[in-house]
């Protein structure tokens, strides 16, 4: 892979300044990143009670400021008095007066539209040439204020904006999040007549692997090291390895794409006729017209609303991609008991990143239940939060432990398992949906949950959404691990976590 072009090197664009020496969107921040050669300086605006565009990324000027109000509901004249000496919040009119005669431009950032009319009629009124980047909406209305100025067009998706959108707004650069670029997507970008940028990196090995996909500009923290990065032979770009992961817009988008389909999933397999059954690997491996219908329903959504994501699914297969989000989808999970009239089933779909999970649900059509899991967030029910709260006894006298057959047969020690709860007067249940008896777990329901064989197509939902309900999960090795790449999972309660897995270990072992 080669850089961009011939004539002009990959940009350098410090992010809120250099924001790695200095406080973020600061005076001095910006004049560092001018005096250390950055080709642009990003900053953000907000605009004030009494109307002033000031320098400031965050609504609220709490995390830095230490006052717990909105700029918006703040005169310039209480905030001015915040910091002190350079280390206070600028006046976007004092941070352009920096940049005459510097051969830096200004980067000009806003998260909503509302600051764009007055930000530029502050650029105006300067005479210095600006760039701008952020809301969509806020692009609009720099466009149509000022026909010949430099937009960075903000685009999340693992696809190249539509041709309609770039013909709008005629943009110097597509901007986007890192993790959402690949080769073909630069290619496109520059096929179209535009240029990339991308943000916000600040490690050296994510720095080359967008060097190496040929971006125009890297937005990061961290200058310096960004800059030693640019001026490298690309030799050293060609082996750096993509970051992986998804960016914040997609995550959203990933929730509320999953959220509409375990809502739509409930009416549908609740309503649904059967239509005909047929068998897969076993007389007794059932399928219906309704897993097919789902899972095919589920892939057209994904591909229209997330260009760039994989499914792999129980009825059509499908295969991960190092470094693409993939979605592990069973649309019944529990297909013998659908066939038999038994209301104990589940939908079930995880989204995941090498091997990472980042959002999942599950849902139960007959109960009405939607769980969902996000990564790192939480886990709720119907919306309210779930959080396993402790119980008063760890002992297993009493409680439920739920497994499931390994298709129709047992798994290797599941019988010694269930020997070994039954000497400590703890029983097992075989519900016949993996998905519903692991998922439980993060309700509440039992002491624990333990599967021979681990699939994320079964399982990865209802693991994600246990261990953000405050449950252990954990491998065959007792690793916490919500996705293991062989043998089977243990989620449960964390007061009863250790014993069963010490009982699941020797059980397995026998």
């Amino acid at each position: 892979m080669s850089n961009t072009t011939a004539t002009q090197k990959t940009r350098a664009t410090a992010h809120r300044g250099d924001s790695s020496k200095h406080l973020e969107n600061t005076l001095a921040a910006i004049a560092s990143a001018i005096d250390a050669g950055a080709d642009l300086v990003e900053v953000d605006v907000r605009v004030t009670k009494d109307g002033q565009v000031i320098l400031l990324h965050d609504a609220s000027l709490l995390r830095i400021w230490d006052l717990d109000a909105d700029a918006a509901d703040v005169d310039y004249d209480r905030i001015k008095q915040l910091g002190a000496g350079e280390e206070r919040i600028p006046l976007l009119s004092e941070a352009l007066e920096l940049f005459s005669g510097s051969p830096s431009t200004l980067l000009i950032d806003m998260d909503e539209p509302g600051p764009a009319e007055a930000a530029a009629a502050v650029v105006r009124g300067s005479g210095i040439e600006v760039a701008w980047c952020g809301n969509l909406d806020g692009m609009r209305i720099i466009r149509a204020l000022d026909p010949d100025a430099r937009i960075w067009l903000p685009w999340n998706k693992r696809i190249a904006p539509p041709e309609e959108l770039l013909a709008e707004l005629n943009p110097e650069f597509v901007n986007s999040e890192h993790v959402v670029l690949s080769k073909d997507f630069v290619d496109q970008i520059h096929a179209a007549g535009a240029k990339v940028a991308c943000w916000t990196i600040d490690d050296l090995e994510t720095m080359r692997w967008a060097l190496g996909l040929g971006v125009d500009s890297i937005t990061s923290n961290q200058l310096d090291l960004l800059q030693s990065a640019i001026a490298e032979d690309p030799q050293a770009w060609a082996s750096a390895q993509a970051p992986g992961g998804l960016a914040g817009d997609e995550v959203l988008e990933s929730r509320r794409v999953a959220l509409e389909l375990a809502e739509w999933a409930v009416g549908y397999m609740r309503d649904a006729d059967r239509g005909m059954v047929s068998t897969k690997a076993h007389p007794g491996d059932l399928v219906t017209e309704v897993d097919v219908a789902v899972e095919r329903h589920v892939r057209e959504v994904i591909a229209a609303r997330l260009p760039g994501h994989t499914v792999v699914g129980e009825e059509m297969g499908g295969v991960a991609v190092p470094g693409e989000p993939c979605w592990y989808l069973d649309p019944v999970d529990g297909t013998t008991n659908y066939v038999n009239q038994i209301p104990w089933t589940a939908f079930s779909l995880a989204l995941a990143v090498d091997r990472k999970p980042a959002v999942a649900v599950v849902a139960d059509p007959w109960r009405g239940e939607i769980f969902e899991g996000w990564a790192g967030h939480g886990a709720w029910l119907n919306g309210k939060p779930l959080s396993l709260a402790p119980v008063p006894t760890a002992d297993l006298a009493g409680t439920v432990v739920a497994t499931e057959l390994a298709g129709h047969l047992p798994w290797p020690g599941m019988l010694e398992l269930l020997a070994e709860l039954g000497a400590r007067h703890s029983i097992m249940r075989i519900m016949g949906s993996a998905t519903m008896t692991v998922v439980g777990v993060a309700a509440g329901r039992g002491a624990g949950a333990i599967i021979g064989s681990f699939s994320p197509i079964d399982h990865l939902a209802a693991t994600l959404i246990v261990q953000e309900a405050g449950g252990a999960v954990v491998n065959s090795e007792g690793e916490t691990d919500t996705f293991p790449e062989q043998g089977g999972i243990l989620a449960a309660r964390p007061e009863y976590a250790a014993e069963l897995y010490e009982l699941w270990s020797h059980a397995d072992a026998s």
